[in-house]
Formats: C-alpha cells, sequence, structure tokens
C-alpha cells in the first residue's frame, strides 16, 4: 500500500514532556474518496491536552500536537464521500477512527474499540508516526468520523461538546437520568458544568457538589437547584441516601465513599474525571445498599451526534473564554489552577 501524499499545516506542538507548545509545521495526508478535508476554526482546550503533552500517561509520542474539541468548515470532499459537502460547518471529537467490524463499533461503541484511533497519541496508519490533533490550521478525517453541528449553536462555544459534552451526557443518557430523579454533579469545572447543563436539560433536580462557597451562584445560574458544599460534615449528612445518580467529574484525588453514602439503595455514582493515582473504595459503602460504581467514557459516534442535536435542540453550549494560539501555554497554567470559565478555546485564525 503505497503513502499518500502529503501536504503542510501550521500547527502548536510540544517537542518533549518539558517543552513548551510552540509554533511548527505539520504534515496531512491529501484526502482520498472516503475523506473530509477540514479547515479549523476553533478547538477547545482540554485537560487531557496537558496530561499528554507533558507525558503524564505514559504514552505520548514526539512531537506532540494535542486538541480534540474540533469545529471546523469543510474544504474538500473525497469523490465517494455522501454525508457532507463544502462549506459545511463540522466537528472532530476524540476519535478518528475504529476497527468498524468488533462487536462495540457494531454497537455504535467506538470508543471502546481495541483498534480505535484516537485523534492524537494514537499511530497514523496513512503518514506513519503518531496522529496529531486540532491545535492545526486543518485536518483531514474519514467522513463516519466527522460530525454535523446544528447551524443555531455558536461553533466556538460548541467546540467542547465534542469532549466535555458528550463525556458528561453518555452517561446520564445510559444510567436513564430523567424527571423525578434526584442527581448529583461533583465538581464544577469544564466536565461539571456540562453536566449541570444536561441534568436540568433532562428535568432531574440537580445538585452540585463543590469544595468552592464561590461558586454557588455560578451553579445556579448553570442549572444546580442546590448546591453543597462538600468540606461542610453537616451539608453531606443532610443528603445521605438521597440520590438516584452522581455523576463525578473530579480528576484530583478524593474521598469516593462519602459520595456513595449519599446513593440510595441500587444508586450508581460514575466516575467521568480521571486523577492520576488510584482511589480508595470502601466495601461496605456499596454493599450495604446495593450501590454501584461505574466509569464511562466519551461517547460512540451515533451517541456524540444525539448529544449534538440535543444541544441544538435546546441551545446549550459550553461556557468559554476565547484565546489566541500564542497564549495556549499561559492558558494551560491557568488551567491547573481551575481558573477558567469553564473551557478554554482557540481562535485558530490566530495561527494564520
Amino acid at each position: 500500500m503505497s503513502t499518500p501524499r502529503a501536504y503542510s499545516v501550521k500547527a502548536y506542538s510540544a517537542a518533549g514532556a518539558k517543552s513548551p507548545l510552540a509554533s511548527t509545521t505539520i504534515a496531512r495526508r491529501e484526502p482520498t474518496d472516503r475523506d473530509v478535508q477540514i479547515e479549523i476554526l476553533y478547538c477547545g482546550v482540554c485537560h487531557s491536552d496537558l496530561h499528554f503533552v507533558r507525558n503524564e500517561w505514559n504514552f505520548t509520542q514526539y512531537p506532540a500536537v494535542p486538541g480534540h474539541e474540533i469545529i471546523g468548515r469543510i474544504k474538500t470532499v473525497g469523490r465517494a464521500v455522501k454525508k457532507f459537502k463544502v462549506g459545511d460547518v463540522v466537528g472532530v471529537g476524540c476519535l478518528v477512527d475504529s476497527c468498524r467490524t468488533c462487536p462495540d463499533c457494531r454497537a455504535g461503541l467506538e470508543q471502546f474499540c481495541a483498534g480505535m484511533v484516537m485523534t492524537y497519541g494514537s499511530t497514523d496508519k496513512h503518514l506513519g508516526g503518531g496522529t496529531l490533533g486540532g491545535y492545526s490550521q486543518g485536518i483531514v478525517v474519514t467522513e463516519d468520523f466527522v460530525l454535523r453541528i446544528p447551524a443555531n449553536l455558536n461553533p466556538a462555544a460548541a467546540a467542547p461538546l465534542l469532549c466535555a459534552g458528550i463525556t458528561t451526557y453518555s452517561p446520564l443518557r445510559h444510567w436513564k437520568v430523567g424527571p423525578g430523579q434526584k442527581v448529583g454533579i461533583v465538581g464544577l469545572g469544564g466536565l461539571g458544568h456540562m453536566g449541570l447543563k444536561f441534568a436540568r436539560a433532562f428535568g432531574a433536580h440537580v445538585v452540585l457538589f463543590t469544595t468552592s462557597p464561590g461558586k454557588a451562584n455560578d451553579a445556579r445560574r448553570l442549572g444546580a437547584h442546590e448546591v453543597v458544599i462538600s468540606k461542610d460534615e453537616a451539608q453531606m449528612a443532610a443528603q445521605a441516601g438521597s440520590f438516584d445518580f452522581i455523576l463525578d467529574a473530579v480528576a484530583a484525588v478524593h474521598d469516593l465513599n462519602a459520595y456513595f453514602a449519599l446513593l440510595k439503595r441500587d444508586g450508581n455514582l460514575t466516575l467521568v474525571g480521571a486523577p492520576g493515582e488510584p482511589l480508595s473504595v470502601a466495601a461496605f459503602p456499596l454493599i450495604m445498599r446495593r450501590r454501584s460504581f461505574s466509569g464511562s467514557l466519551i461517547g460512540g459516534l451515533p451517541e456524540t451526534q444525539e448529544m449534538l442535536d440535543f444541544c441544538g435542540q435546546h441551545n446549550i453550549t459550553c461556557d468559554v473564554e476565547m484565546i489566541r494560539m500564542d497564549q495556549i501555554n499561559e492558558a494551560y497554567e491557568r488551567m491547573l489552577k481551575s481558573d477558567v470559565k469553564y473551557r478554554f478555546v482557540i481562535d485558530m485564525a490566530s495561527l494564520k
């Protein structure tokens, strides 16, 4: 199989785990018959980008170009492309390919495919080396992994839906959150603020758990009916045994067992944050009330499109702060301090 022709685009990459992101040029494949060539307009900044660039998950290939919350405009379509046309505003999330044949792929759960190809950090089967993400002027993706963006949504504020949005939407849908249920969201960051918006839109009674009293007003603006300061033992005790479902969006080490005690019989806590260290799980809070603890990873392509369409119907987007590409290293340091409400989005026009 011959290597496809390539062309160059400007990008920002890191040369090593301790290197800042800096301007560079990278190769993209020329579109094949089933490919879509996209001019990237906006790219969200996910905490995973920082983990990846700094090799905190121990699989980074350098040079590393992160970015998997991509909104762009189609420049070219391959001859066999049927779903899109030139000029469409589209999205690309965390995945750009999968095996297409395994049980997970056939079920529309490509995020669990052993052969999934991530937007960055996987092996590029076309050009070799690692796949390179959305901190760049353009990207080429097979049409089956491109998503339609509802026309009524602000495209910049829609960018983080491709990760933060689907990461919170998918477990809420899987556990059938809806009217008559009491739902907790742990943490008010990029993920947590989307969890609030979705849980409220699904009709649940929504409670935010935070360590920061100063976030209470914002939490209510974003959809919380109640706010509980998780460091306050009395406030936590008052919520014991009352939740149908809790979505934990905290990426730092914290006490899970305090939240297990808040679940009803058969209640579930799903973790979508990714702490770097193992978390302690006590047996008795789970087994005494038949509670369950689970995890969730983004969503497949069908569910991601469903989420985007739901956002279009309910006018849901992320709260974002726009930055220029050359502000990315500063943004990473601010992100570590939780100094963003609630997602940075890069205006990729600043890369030109």
